[in-house]
Formats: C-alpha cells, structure tokens, sequence
C-alpha cells in the first residue's frame, strides 16, 4: 500500500503488524546505523552497502546525512522498493530501521501474527 505526499509515493509499512514493528524496534534500539546515506541519495552503491550488512544481520539502521536529497520515509520507501523482502520497521530522526529475514536460518523470532 501507498500513500501520495508531497508528489512522492511513501510505502506504507503494512508488511509487518504492529506487535511485529514493535518487538524489532525493541530490538534495534541498541544497535548503531552501518550504512550512510550521502548526498546523491540512494544509489546503486548503497543499496549494495545494505545488501552486503543483510548477509551477517537481519536488522539494521541506515542512517541520511543532512545532505541527502530525500526525507527519511522517502528514503525507506525507495530502500524497500528496490530490495526483495526488506521491510522498514520504523523511521526516527534521519534514522531508518531495515529488517530483513535471512532465508536459510533466521535468527530473529517474530510475534505470531493476529492476536
């Protein structure tokens, strides 16, 4: 689902349910940014960044410097449009929080979803 802001489509973040959200925020929250965002956005090069931290992570924040060209949900919506199976959790500041569960052994147990 997408909602239209400013002229930009922002992907809603309905892929995971609240409870879901919650428990990966809890999670994230002790967690530094490994990836930067720079000045020309979000680009072929970044998206390889975050692809190579998904092979040893299933969470992970990326960080947009205040240069960067778009807002942080402008940002998490084009990161999880371009890469299969990326869900953005949660944006904070100029902090995006990315999980993605590894196929083979996925280390991180999500809450059941409905009640």
């Amino acid at each position: 689902m997408c909602h239209r802001k400013r002229g930009v489509y922002i992907r809603v973040m309905t892929d995971l349910t609240s409870r879901q959200r919650a428990h990966l925020r809890k999670l994230a929250h002790r967690l530094k940014p490994v990836v930067l965002v720079g000045t020309e956005g979000v680009t072929p090069p970044v998206l390889a960044s975050i692809t190579e931290a998904f092979h040893s992570r299933e969470l992970l924040k990326v960080k947009l410097q205040e240069a960067s060209p778009l807002s942080v949900r402008e940002a998490a919506s084009a990161i999880a449009d371009a890469l299969p199976d990326v869900h953005p959790v949660q944006t904070i500041g100029r902090v995006v929080v990315l999980y993605r569960a590894d196929p083979e052994t996925p280390e991180i147990r999500l809450p059941a979803r409905g009640g």
